[in-house]
């Protein structure tokens, strides 16, 4: 089965908004920092991980999951 990147944002988002700003595709900032739930990692994968090794809290986490993992609906 393949396998899916998966991004996400663990707790200690500090809102810098560095993220946002290299991937607006990827990252949205409120009050703290969110994935946007129609974002796919393949599509942006350079800037997304550019994102993750500029975080100063190290938050960003791509994680792989099988296909059928992935969480549909709300």
């Amino acid at each position: 089965m393949d396998k899916k990147k998966k991004v996400k944002i663990i707790p200690g988002c500090i809102s810098c908004g560095t993220c946002e700003a290299i991937c607006p595709q990827v990252f949205e900032v409120r009050d703290i920092s969110y994935v946007k739930p129609e974002s796919r990692y393949e599509d942006h994968a350079d800037d997304v991980d550019e994102a993750v090794d500029m975080c100063p809290v190290s938050v960003i986490q791509v994680t792989e999951e099988e296909e059928n993992e992935s969480n549909t609906g709300s």
